[in-house]
């Protein structure tokens, strides 16, 4: 289980559909004990219901408050194991994970290999519903654990702190872009694609190949000093993961990412691999 080695006897278990642009879950949270049983069910309900600032952003951080509630209704608090998974390599999954963090809750894991792995051998699965009590969720907002547009400026402009791109390489260089409205990456940034670390399974990497391959692409940063970013703020969050995974220090998150960055025509866009330097402003 990628995150935590164990569960407690009983845990809240959280499916995140692809399928939506946000992070959802069930219309329950599970119960579990050793005989795991996870539901084979893909609701489409949604786990953040209310968000700030939908512009430029297009997975803006959700509302602290709102929040909170929606993890207090799905049982969540103190001392409460909780498990995400997704469809597979984890790419939506470490977005929740991310967040129980940024809310303060440590209790958060993701399943390795996801649904996919849970079916490829053959574990049980059930359909229906099921519910576990309200509880109250006391977390809040780790401020530490993100950097804004501000101050990515300031960054990119100074070169004072490494950022790194988690998106696939050909959008980093600006040779595509499918969502966007410009093509490229924030100047400065190196790139590193988060689906380097899994393998071809989904699975993520032994610690210490993650280890040596972050530990190069950082090339000599302290992961301190280092802000990811992605598309959305979403598969940063995998790779933020497999920081934890490696047993390397925490990095921050840029939530805003792509999307914001190059919703505002003034700030400069870079293109092709790292180190060319086109620098301008946002067509």
């Amino acid at each position: 289980m990628a995150s935590h080695p164990k569960f407690s006897r009983f845990a809240t278990v959280l499916e995140v559909d692809p399928r939506t642009k946000a992070e959802v879950a069930p219309e329950n949270a599970w119960e579990v004990s050793d005989d795991t049983t996870i539901s084979r069910h893909w609701k489409r309900w949604l786990l953040v219901e209310h968000v700030v600032d939908q512009e430029p952003k297009r997975h803006p951080l959700p509302n602290v408050t709102a929040l909170a509630s929606t993890f207090s209704r799905l049982g969540i608090t103190s001392g409460i194991q909780v498990v995400a998974y997704d469809q597979d390599n984890g790419m939506f999954a470490s977005r929740l994970w991310w967040l129980l963090r940024w809310m303060g809750h440590h209790e958060a894991a993701v399943l390795d290999g996801g649904f996919a792995r849970w079916i490829a051998e053959q574990r049980p699965t059930t359909a229906g519903r099921e519910t576990r009590p309200a509880e109250t969720f006391a977390g809040f907002a780790r401020a530490d654990m993100v950097a804004k547009v501000e101050e990515v400026a300031r960054l990119s402009e100074t070169g004072s702190a490494r950022l790194v791109d988690a998106r696939a390489p050909e959008r980093y260089r600006g040779e595509i872009e499918p969502i966007d409205r410009v093509p490229g990456h924030i100047p400065g940034a190196i790139n590193d694609h988060f689906m380097q670390n899994v393998d071809e399974h989904g699975m993520f990497r032994p610690p210490d190949a993650l280890r040596t391959r972050l530990t190069a692409a950082l090339a000599g940063a302290q992961p301190g000093e280092v802000v990811f970013y992605c598309g959305s703020g979403v598969t940063a969050c995998h790779s933020l993961l497999a920081l934890e995974l490696a047993g390397l220090p925490a990095s921050r998150l840029y939530p805003g990412s792509w999307s914001e960055w190059s919703s505002d025509p003034s700030r400069p866009v870079e293109t092709g691999p790292e180190g060319t330097r086109k620098n301008g402003p946002a067509m």
